[in-house]
């Protein structure tokens, strides 16, 4: 059972910054595809930034391109998500979750089987 622990959410203005963090307990990175979610209050969870795991190519929702930009450190097992000019949309539990698999990350949330508890991100004047 792969362990996944969110961290680095808190409250920013809105144009501010914040870098979350998910340290895994895989020995690899190598095999697995990572994903950032997030769920607002009323609204489904939804896909953000995925990082793939054979060649760590990415994929970004529209809502973030251009903003957010995910990362990994192999040595330390944990993935990065960094987000930039936030919003007051930005707003939400976010979410790391892993799939094992050696293709191109997806952003669908039925194809990942392991998710962390949630770092909640609070961006407001």
């Amino acid at each position: 059972q792969v362990q996944l622990v969110e961290s680095g959410g808190g409250l920013v203005q809105p144009g501010g910054s914040l870098r979350l963090s998910c340290a895994t307990s895989l020995s690899t990175l190598e095999y697995y595809s990572i994903g950032w979610f997030r769920q607002a209050p009323g609204k489904e969870r939804e896909g953000v930034s995925c990082i793939s795991g054979s060649d760590g190519s990415t994929s970004n929702a529209d809502s973030v391109k251009g903003r957010f930009t995910i990362s990994r450190d192999g040595a330390k097992s944990t993935i990065y998500l960094q987000m930039n000019s936030l919003k007051p949309e930005d707003t939400a539990v976010y979410y790391c979750a892993a799939r094992l698999s050696f293709r191109k990350c997806v952003l669908s949330l039925k194809e990942y089987t392991n998710w962390g508890q949630g770092t909640q991100v609070n961006v407001s004047s």
